[in-house]
């Protein structure tokens, strides 16, 4: 008899179960164990495969969403890019609200999968007609047979990473995590994994991490949403200006904010240090890390485990580029330009 053929059916089969990295290079000055749940090994490239999968599949064993249907969301470009690769798969066609802050990179990624993409200013205010929520939800009003997947306000965004992200941590960490460490922007990743990891010790603190310009730490602070607080920051995924209720604020510990600038050196740093080509957010988490273990956060039997959200060829065109860089002011005395340069051979 012969073997049978070890493959997966489809690339959906691939999502979940990325591994954990241990840092030792970026972390070698700070006080405890710092490891990475590195999200790029999905097939996506991020963490939103997971969320994406599992609200369709949801959708689809309620009868809210059949065959010929259109899948309609808001996105800063992975989640966007996760439900157009589902959608592939499945056989539905792909609507996508994108903030104009998205790089290039991701925007071409969207329509190389199918998607029809629209782009939308990214400094207006939630409510205003042209923001990517307000484009969304008028696409689903206008297309017959269209399922709004609304990540920032569905609580299927949170039972994906209870379901999957924290399992895998508290599995591959043994159970010896202390720290956990997220960005958070819909909140369904911090959220959902925390849940878990809670559940199974509550002594395990969790961090989220906000940027400048977003309202999210105050209001996890004072239950007060500050629209002072908002201004234009960089950072793509991170931060909102307004609150998801997609996040779970009761079972964040505390929120660190970083800057646009310092989260792009990290993301490169992490790069040059731990072979790893991250994302924007990364650097962000990373960064967050370094303030709390200057704070003190940490001590040596602290177990950090912090997301790695997606790749860096997302942001070839942002945070790699020297151009880029250099135009929003992000190199200085301390963070020089790049010193290897291309040599062309004639």
């Amino acid at each position: 008899m012969k073997e049978k053929i070890k493959a997966y059916d489809n690339v959906l089969d691939l999502i979940g179960n990325t591994p954990l990295l241990r840092l030792k290079k970026i972390t070698q000055d700070l006080i405890g164990n710092f490891y990475a749940k590195v999200e790029a090994f999905n097939p996506g490239h991020s963490s939103k495969d997971r969320i994406a999968l599992h609200i369709i599949e949801e959708a689809e064993r309620k009868g809210v969403l059949k065959p010929g249907d259109t899948i309609i969301e808001t996105t800063s470009g992975n989640t966007g890019f996760s439900i157009a690769m589902v959608s592939v798969i499945k056989g539905y066609d792909c609507i996508l609200a994108v903030s104009s802050k998205s790089s290039p990179d991701k925007i071409d990624m969207l329509r190389a999968m199918g998607a029809k993409v629209y782009v939308c200013p990214a400094h207006v205010s939630a409510d205003d007609s042209r923001s990517y929520y307000q484009v969304a939800r008028r696409m689903h009003e206008e297309i017959k047979g269209s399922v709004y997947i609304n990540q920032y306000f569905n609580e299927l965004n949170i039972d994906a990473h209870y379901r999957t992200t924290g399992p895998e941590i508290w599995e591959q960490t043994a159970g010896q995590i202390t720290h956990f460490v997220a960005c958070s922007g819909t909140g369904g990743t911090i959220s959902g994994t925390a849940r878990f990891l809670k559940e199974k010790n509550p002594d395990i603190k969790i961090i989220g991490v906000d940027a400048y310009g977003s309202v999210l730490k105050k209001y996890h602070e004072t239950k007060e949403f500050d629209a002072d607080e908002i201004y234009p920051y960089r950072i793509e995924g991170l931060g909102k200006n307004l609150i998801p209720t997609a996040t779970d604020f009761d079972i964040i510990d505390k929120f660190v904010k970083v800057t646009d600038e310092d989260s792009a050196h990290t993301a490169r740093e992490i790069s040059k240090t731990e072979g790893c080509f991250v994302g924007y957010t990364s650097g962000a988490v990373m960064q967050a890390v370094k303030q709390l273990a200057e704070e003190g956060e940490f001590d040596k039997n602290s177990n950090v485990v912090m997301i790695f959200p997606d790749h860096g060829s997302r942001y070839m065109s942002k945070i790699y580029s020297d151009d880029w860089m250099r135009a929003q002011g992000f190199f200085d005395s301390v963070n020089t330009e790049e010193t290897q340069k291309i040599e062309y051979i004639k």
